[in-house]
């Protein structure tokens, strides 16, 4: 085969890939925007928001307010929760937080049980029905807040994902534009492999 021809076949090789980085990182870029703005979206609906700064200040086990919520629901103190990393934290440091004080642990699967074990009507059946509710209440919370979260980490993704699609097909856009150059410069008449010549001596 001749160089000229391999250049231009491997340069046209070459821009077909390109080609298809720059479509997938543009999907990619696609799938981050969709999924930031729809976490953003629902958990605006919601409006949750984080206890203001005040409350932190005295924090003490078994309030609203614990020691163990200064290191990160502080943070956020105030502020409408509208990103997938305060859903995460909300979803973790606060209503699990405030799940683990309740009786059992506020382990809804086991209040539950416990519930529709108490004898019907007593007040362990009416007290244990208030705890299952709540239970529910908070399980159900956190597990749409950490869906929501996970679903910003997928866009995270995505998004690098996409940077790295675009700089590859930089590089071998690069490359690409190097072949054709370099196919310009061969004479059309030399080969890829040269053969060998054997020297017979006499």
């Amino acid at each position: 085969m001749r160089r000229k021809v391999f250049d231009l076949l491997a340069s046209a090789g070459g821009a077909v890939l390109v080609v298809v980085l720059v479509v997938a990182g543009a999907l990619l870029m696609w799938g981050a925007s969709f999924a930031n703005s729809s976490v953003h979206d629902q958990l605006a609906k919601q409006e949750i928001f984080f206890p203001p700064k005040s409350a932190f200040e005295h924090a003490k086990p078994g309030t609203e307010i614990t020691p163990s919520m200064i290191p990160t629901v502080s943070q956020y103190a105030g502020q409408q929760l509208l990103t997938g990393q305060q859903a995460e934290v909300y979803a973790n440091d606060f209503i699990a937080v405030h799940l683990s004080e309740m009786p059992y642990h506020g382990v809804y699967a086991v209040i539950s049980a416990k519930a529709r074990a108490a004898a019907p009507g007593s007040p362990q059946a009416k007290e244990l029905a208030a705890l299952e509710q709540t239970s529910f209440q908070g399980t159900t919370l956190r597990g749409l807040l950490l869906e929501a979260y996970a679903f910003s980490v997928f866009g995270e993704i995505a998004f690098w994902a996409g940077i790295a699609a675009f700089v590859l097909a930089f590089v071998m856009a690069v490359l690409v534009g190097l072949g054709f150059w370099h196919a310009r410069r061969i004479p059309d008449t030399e080969e890829l492999l040269e053969p060998h010549r054997v020297l017979a001596q006499v």
